[in-house]
């Protein structure tokens, strides 16, 4: 019987595998890989990926792009986008919401 992980959350800056990240989003680990690869996930990603460590952050940022290519059929670059623009969205509403402005 296998273990299904359901919305895991990390609540520090516990480092998930890509085998770990990837189950946690419900894709293969050659997805994880080819988006780190590409410089969709994790900047700085050298040497082999059994040494790659993934934070809650780029959880989080995994399972968005994992999203918008399902929903919107999208290739991994349209979806980096949209996760770029959408999260730079985001950070610009907290600045506004930090200087009072609605």
């Amino acid at each position: 019987m296998g273990q299904a992980i359901l919305n895991p959350v990390l609540v520090d800056e516990a480092a998930l595998t890509v085998e770990e990240l990837a189950q946690a989003c419900a894709v293969e680990p050659d997805w994880v890989v080819q988006r780190v690869r590409t410089g969709i996930l994790l900047d700085c990603a050298d040497g082999d990926y059994v040494a790659w460590r993934f934070t809650s952050a780029d959880l989080v940022r995994a399972r968005r792009l994992c999203q918008v290519e399902r929903d919107f059929d999208a290739n991994d670059d349209v979806a980096a986008l949209v996760v770029d623009l959408s999260e730079e969205i985001r950070r610009l509403r907290g600045k506004l919401n930090a200087a009072g402005v609605k």
